[in-house]
This record gives C-alpha cells, structure tokens and sequence, in this order.
C-alpha cells in the first residue's frame, strides 16, 4: 500500500474476504492512493465529495469518478491493483469484496445483477452509475459519525450491508432493458438535467409541468425516466436532497435552523423540523448537539 497521509485514508476489514477503504481528502492538493488486489475482489468506488481518476499502465489509461457517482470494477483475468489520484477537498469510499463473498450475499439474486449471472459468470465487468439521494446519505453517514472507537466496526458494517442493499435494489420497472425510452442517450441528458435545474434551485423549484416543457419531454416522460434512473419520484427525489444538503449545511454550525429551513426552501421553521425529524429521526436542534 502507498499512502503517506495517515490521515487520508483509512482501511478496515468489515469480515473475511470484505474490506472498506475511506479516502478523505481534506486539503487542497491532489493525493494518491495504491493497494494491490488480486483477480478475487470486485472493487466499488463511490465518489461522495469531489472527484478522482483510476489510473491504469503508468498512466496510459485513467478512469473518472466524479461526485456523486460510482463505479464498479472486476476482472478476474488478471489482478487490478488500485491506483487513484483523489483531487482536493475530494472523499471517495472504496469497498473491495471477493467474488465468492459477493455471491453469498445475492445468491438469490443473482440473475439481476449482469456481472455475477450464469452468461457473464468469469466475464471482466466494468460500470458507472449515479448514486441516489439515499445512497448519497448512506455514504455521508459513513464519513461523518460521531461514536465510541469499540462500536465503529459494527456501525460501519451495517451501514455497508445498507449501502450495497440500495445500490443493487432492483424491481422489475427499473429494468432499462424494458425501458426502450432510456436506450436514447438525448433523453438520459434530458432527465438528467432536469435533475440539475430542481438541484440548482430547490427552494423554489419549478412545477413538474414547466420542468419537463424546460427539458422538452412530456409529463409523463419526464415522471418516468426520471423515476427509471434515480429509483425516486422527482418530489421524494427533491426531498431527500434537501435534507441532506439542509444536514449538511448544519453540520457547518455557520447557520442556524431558521436559516437552514429557509436555504432549503421551506416557509415555516416547523414545516421544515417535521421533514427533518421524519427523515433523520431526531430535529435539527438535537443534531447539532451531535455533531
């Protein structure tokens, strides 16, 4: 392993055969990381903060991860030892399980995920896809906690279960295969710059109706590719980036509740204190006396 930072990255062995790698990047320069893995492991990359490159061949050939996005990774050709450069102010969390372990995990499952299925099975396998609002606050979770040394194995470990639960979820109307619709790549930027525009303006987003005649697709496009790539409706969507972000903005404790509420776009402090504590369990209040 590379890495003269201790304090950049971390790693921990969540069980046999499945380990969790945290880079936190927390300056201003570019830092690197390399680890050796052999042909067993599958390798997740999830960009929390930031962005990346995977870099292959002494730098002939190099993979972006940027936020809010992932990639997953697997050759069981050949070893693919890990080396990334992680920009400044950049997190990335890497998980690396072995392809047996994997197994065990969705053996049940297995005819919906490409790489593991029986026409794929000893196949190399690379993808990418965007993480969704609650992926994102799995990820977040596992960066910003604030517990006794004993217990963060077994927090980590759950939150991980959790993580690759919603990642690899999969119901049969999110299956782009059936979604002709989304085999045009026009229309994949389409919904995703929908996503931008409620993104950049969450406190007064525009109605369901403007936003599709924005993009130029119908109604009922936008509601169901929007729902086919990110796994949500554009109003849970919307919600669950607000209150990640308001959380986010209260972790800073450079704003007060009141505040926050009104940068997220609520009216009302309590309108605000109730979505909160639905989503997170606690009040606003009560986490700021947590972190």
């Amino acid at each position: 392993m590379k890495n003269n930072d201790k304090n950049f990255a971390s790693s921990s062995t969540i069980e046999e055969g499945f380990f969790l790698i945290k880079l936190d990047n927390k300056s201003t320069k570019n830092k690197s990381y390399s680890k050796e893995v052999d042909n067993n492991y599958i390798q997740l990359f999830f960009c929390v903060k930031g962005a990346g490159k995977l870099v292959y061949n002494n730098g002939a050939y190099k993979l972006d991860i940027t936020e809010n996005n992932s990639l997953i990774l697997y050759n069981p050709m050949q070893n693919l030892p890990i080396n990334i450069e992680i920009e400044g102010q950049s997190r990335i969390l890497t998980t690396l399980i072995t392809i047996k372990k994997f197994h065990s995990f969705f053996s049940d499952f297995s005819k919906y995920i490409t790489f593991i299925s029986d026409e794929n099975k000893g196949k190399k396998y690379y993808s990418g896809k965007p993480l969704s609002p609650k992926e994102q606050i799995v990820l977040n979770e596992l960066f910003n906690y604030n517990l006794h040394h004993s217990l963060e194995k077994l927090y980590s470990k759950g939150k991980i279960y959790e993580l690759l639960s919603l990642y690899f979820n999969f119901t049969e109307d999110a299956s782009n295969e059936k979604c002709p619709f989304l085999n045009d790549e026009k229309n994949v930027q389409k919904i995703k710059q929908a996503k931008e525009i409620i993104i950049a303006n969450m406190a007064e987003p525009p109605s369901l109706t403007v936003l599709a005649q924005t993009v130029g697709l119908s109604l009922s496009k936008l509601k169901e590719g929007f729902k086919q790539i990110y796994g949500e409706t554009v109003f849970n969507f919307l919600i669950d980036y607000k209150m990640d972000y308001a959380r986010q903005l209260l972790e800073t404790k450079t704003h007060n509740v009141s505040e926050v509420s009104e940068l997220v776009g609520y009216s009302t402090s309590s309108h605000f204190i109730a979505a909160f504590k639905k989503k997170f369990g606690t009040t606003p209040k009560k986490y700021l006396g947590k972190v």
